[in-house]
């Protein structure tokens, strides 16, 4: 079961989504409404959103303008969680000479792992709004992750698709950049829509797909299973509320698999398609910023 967001009447409605793409209304505010209806009857929010389904009309999930299924308070977000990722980073890191080892390795074997803020609600796009490309960077690519959604005591709630968006170029270049490389305008897109975590056997059976077009044909089809995953995903949230204050909804981006090659960039007008089966595919134009050159 899938909760989505879309727009009625100039408002953002609350719906659930059948595999058959059939969708139902829900009677709730928003995603975390729903979760703490279930918790006062002491029921799952499938158990809710399928008692709903059986009883309610249905309308057809196309032609639907989709919006963020949460406005989630922040997304944080985990680096070096994959060997791949290791891989890319250790190329930025040695501007491709990989001939030394670099505190991606390290942090890749660590007990602590890589968490970083990535966005806000403010900042964050959903599906078919614009990715924006920094002024700054001359090598930027897509970053396709599992997304988990939690509330503020660090229980998972459900999974959705996320792009972090990231200059290699920058981060390469010395790492206390990374929250330049990392956080700018429109440069983080979660959507389409929530997977229930009790409609999911096993996550790590999730698969996390990403295509690049240019002028609508594909440059790039890569894919990864989150079983690749060097850690556990209950390990990556216990580090991310350990000492801190998480709100509910939060989003937590588990790292990705899936990077193009080394010698590829984006371009102003490409479009990125991010899917996992059984959540949807997150689809995003990219936009060249127009801000002024500062270097």
């Amino acid at each position: 079961m899938r909760i989505i967001r879309y727009v009625k009447e100039n408002e953002k409605q609350l719906a659930a989504v059948t595999n058959e793409n059939k969708v139902v209304d829900l009677p709730f505010i928003d995603f975390m409404s729903l979760i703490e209806t279930a918790r006062q009857k002491n029921k799952t929010a499938f158990d809710i959103v399928k008692q709903i389904v059986a009883e309610e009309e249905k309308q057809p999930l196309e032609g639907l303008k989709l919006t963020t299924p949460i406005d989630a308070p922040e997304v944080w977000a985990s680096g070096v969680t994959y060997k791949k990722s290791k891989e890319a980073r250790n190329y930025e890191a040695t501007q491709g000479k990989l001939d030394r080892q670099t505190f991606y390795d390290k942090v890749y074997d660590a007990v602590r792992p890589e968490i970083f803020f990535k966005s806000t609600a403010a900042r964050t796009v959903g599906p078919n709004d614009p990715v924006y490309l920094r002024s700054d960077s001359h090598w930027q690519i897509p970053e396709p992750e599992l997304g988990l959604v939690i509330d503020k005591e660090g229980t998972i709630l459900g999974y959705i698709a996320g792009n972090d968006m990231s200059c290699r170029d920058i981060e390469g270049e010395n790492p206390l950049y990374l929250p330049q490389a990392k956080v700018w305008k429109n440069s983080c897109s979660i959507g389409p829509a929530i997977l229930l975590k009790e409609a999911v056997s096993d996550p790590y059976d999730l698969k996390i797909m990403c295509r690049i077009y240019r002028n609508e044909e594909k440059v790039f089809d890569g894919e990864a299973k989150v079983n690749q995953l060097k850690r556990t995903l209950e390990e990556l949230v216990e580090f991310l509320v350990l000492d801190n204050i998480i709100f509910d909804g939060t989003v937590l981006l588990t790292g990705t698999c899936v990077v193009p090659p080394n010698e590829f960039t984006l371009y102003d007008n490409d479009r990125i398609e991010i899917e996992i089966p059984g959540i949807g595919i997150l689809n995003n134009p990219v936009i060249q910023s127009n801000a002024v050159q500062t270097i």
